[in-house]
C-alpha cells in the first residue's frame, strides 16, 4: 500500500443518497481476489443508464476526489468496491456518511474516507465542480476549497498513522517484528500470544 500523499485535485461530485456497494461494482465483476481489474465496473449501471454521468465525462485518474451524499458504501461488504475506486484513481470520498464496513475497508486499503456535516455539505453542493480544486491533507486534516470554504475532519489516529506510512495491518505488524520477539522471549510461560497489544500502541 502507497503512503497517502495530500492532494491537490477536481472533484466529482455525486449528490446521490445511499449509494450502496453494488451500484459502485455489481457483482458480476467480482471475479478474482486480486485488487485490479475492477474499475470497468466502476459505477457500470449508472454509466449506462445517464450518458451524462460524471464519470462519463472524466478520463479514469483525471479527479482524484469523490463527493457524495448520505450513507455512502452500504449494502453488502464486498472489498472490492474500494478496490475498484482505488484502481480508478479516487483517493478520497467525502460524504455525509459511510457504510461502516465500507469506511472501514477504506482505511485499510489506503482510501481516505471523510465524512462532513449537513451544513458543510450544502456548500458543496453549490460549487462548480468544473472550476473549484479540492485540497485535501491528511497530516492537516483539512479540506480547503476556493479561499472561502474549508473545514477540518476527523479521522482515527491509528488509522491515520497507517494511512500517512502506507501500511496496511499485517504491514503495521511486520514492522514491529523485533518488539514482537522481544515480548515473545521476556514472557515465554505463555502458551499463547495477544498481539492486540502490538495494535494499542498507536492509539
Amino acid at each position: 500500500m502507497e503512503p497517502w500523499k495530500d492532494l491537490s485535485t477536481k472533484a466529482i461530485f455525486l449528490n446521490i443518497n445511499h449509494i450502496d456497494t453494488d451500484m459502485i461494482i455489481p457483482a458480476q465483476y467480482l471475479t478474482s481476489t486480486k485488487k485490479t481489474g475492477y474499475s470497468e465496473g466502476l459505477f457500470i449501471r449508472l454509466k449506462e443508464q445517464d450518458p451524462k454521468f460524471p464519470l462519463n465525462r472524466y478520463a479514469s485518474g483525471e479527479r482524484k476526489v469523490l463527493i457524495a451524499g448520505d450513507n455512502f458504501g452500504c449494502g453488502s461488504s464486498r472489498e472490492h468496491a474500494v478496490w475498484a475506486l482505488l484502481e480508478y484513481g479516487i483517493q478520497c470520498v467525502i460524504a455525509k456518511s459511510f457504510g461502516d464496513i465500507f469506511k472501514a475497508n477504506s482505511l485499510k486499503n489506503g482510501l481516505l474516507p471523510i465524512q462532513v456535516s449537513a451544513e458543510n455539505y450544502e456548500m458543496l453542493i453549490g460549487l462548480n465542480y468544473d472550476e473549484s480544486n479540492f485540497e485535501v491533507s491528511l497530516k492537516n486534516q483539512t479540506v480547503k476549497v476556493k479561499e472561502n470554504i474549508s473545514f477540518t475532519f476527523k479521522i482515527d489516529p491509528f488509522r491515520k498513522h497507517c494511512l500517512t506510512q502506507g501500511l496496511d495491518d499485517l504491514d503495521y505488524l511486520l514492522n514491529l517484528k523485533n518488539e514482537i520477539e522481544n515480548y515473545r522471549s521476556q514472557n515465554k510461560e505463555n502458551q499463547y500470544f495477544d498481539t492486540t497489544w502490538a495494535v494499542s500502541k498507536q492509539r
